[in-house]
């Protein structure tokens, strides 16, 4: 039987909200808090912690990833992705929990983490390279393709504290992907990169999963998630709420009443976000409107109410944007203890098929501060086109279908 890459057992991730860092002034200090910590640990464990400074992110997390498998994880923001990745990487400690890793492991979760800033892209590249046991002649090996892949070859002798987070980006994926880890993390830091460079990055994490390596690649993008994973893994409040076949689970995302449901009670000034509501499965050929409402609790009044939103396709890009009440110039008072319901009917006849999420501000006409404001809020889907125009096939990149009408003429000479 093959011994798993990564192997989780029972993960659970304590964090104290509010609480800091303590800081300690001498060493009668450092030596009495490190005295009393195990004893306050037990008594946490006792069930007389204080319940309510308590945010469990992570809880009995259980999944193994095989050698050379491609796992996507998947869920909305606050799910645990990122807290899980960073305990894998070793960056933070699990509070209960054991994972077992095999191989030598290179993780790309921030821009520029791992990087020194003060020493140059060339320095950086050497040290990341001794950090995962490489000698020097195996990363000479390996320099001139991380510099052509980067595209900062004018700056590789530059110090990393003046690159912009796009150059670091490239640098930090380019150093990942070809000092030849056996496995790679990877959470949505891609996004920093333009759309060629991402095309680029996927391109390579396929190519690393066919040379045999274990990548794990967090991400809100479903179509790379279909692309390049074998197995996903969708994540909810702290806990993995299914594992399987990539198209399986993100559908299992956008049906589960949870993948908007869990932004309810969320609560942010004077309005607390209580459901949204989407047309889960759409398809063109039998609907043309897809209708999103979504409710909010109001806390307290605001006198000048506006909401604004805006539709995005899964790669993040901006397609419409709705703020009727400002066009009629009549914000809408809301008083403390009311709902509030907004409510969209959106033309869906020109969208191709895909993933769609929606991000929603409201706020004061006053401009004295967001009310709430809510990204990536998993909508719709559009699941076929019936009857699409010659221009539309499998490589398809467009945002949108429009009509259109080609005249192609050769002219003889």
């Amino acid at each position: 039987m093959t011994t798993p890459a990564i192997k989780v057992e029972n993960l659970w991730k304590e964090y104290v909200v509010g609480s800091a860092e303590q800081m300690h002034s001498t060493f009668y200090d450092l030596l009495s808090h490190s005295l009393k910590a195990p004893f306050k640990r037990l008594r946490n464990l006792g069930g007389a912690a204080d319940e309510e400074n308590q945010f469990w992110a992570l809880r009995d997390v259980n999944f193994e990833v095989q050698p050379g498998e491609v796992l996507g994880i998947i869920g909305r923001n606050g799910a645990g992705k990122s807290t899980l990745l960073k305990i894998l990487s070793r960056i933070t400690a699990p509070t209960r929990g054991r994972i077992t890793v095999q191989g030598r492991m290179a993780s790309l979760l921030e821009v520029g983490t791992g990087f020194h800033p003060e020493l140059s892209g060339r320095e950086n590249i050497f040290l990341n390279g001794a950090l995962l046991g490489m000698s020097r002649a195996d990363i000479l090996r390996k320099f001139d393709a991380i510099v052509d892949f980067s595209e900062i070859e004018k700056f590789i002798d530059t110090p990393v504290k003046r690159y912009s987070s796009g150059m670091y980006m490239r640098l930090a994926f380019a150093v990942a992907a070809y000092l030849d880890p056996d496995i790679l993390l990877i959470d949505e830091v891609l996004a920093v990169g333009d759309a060629e460079f991402q095309k680029k990055c996927l391109g390579q994490m396929e190519q690393s999963s066919k040379e045999g390596r274990t990548v794990i690649f967090v991400s809100h993008n479903m179509a790379a998630i279909q692309q390049l994973c074998g197995k996903a893994l969708l994540m909810s409040s702290g806990s993995v709420i299914d594992i399987g076949q990539p198209g399986e689970v993100i559908d299992q995302y956008f049906k589960r009443g949870d993948a908007n449901a869990g932004i309810v009670n969320l609560d942010v000034g004077a309005l607390k976000l209580t459901s949204v509501d989407g047309n889960y499965h759409v398809v063109n050929s039998h609907q043309s409107v897809a209708s999103v409402s979504f409710k909010f609790d109001c806390t307290k009044t605001v006198e000048d109410l506006l909401i604004d939103f805006s539709l995005e396709n899964e790669k993040g890009q901006k397609l419409v944007h709705y703020m009727p009440q400002a066009r009629e110039d009549r914000p809408l008072k809301a008083t403390a203890g009311s709902v509030v319901e907004y409510t969209l009917e959106i033309d869906i006849t020109r969208l191709v098929p895909g993933d769609y999420f929606g991000s929603i501000t409201a706020f004061s006409a006053r401009r004295d501060g967001d009310v709430l404001r809510q990204n990536n809020i998993p909508l719709f889907r559009v699941d076929a086109l019936q009857g699409a125009p010659e221009c539309m096939n499998e490589n398809f990149n467009g945002m949108l279908i429009a009509g259109y009408s080609i005249n192609l003429k050769l002219l003889q000479s």
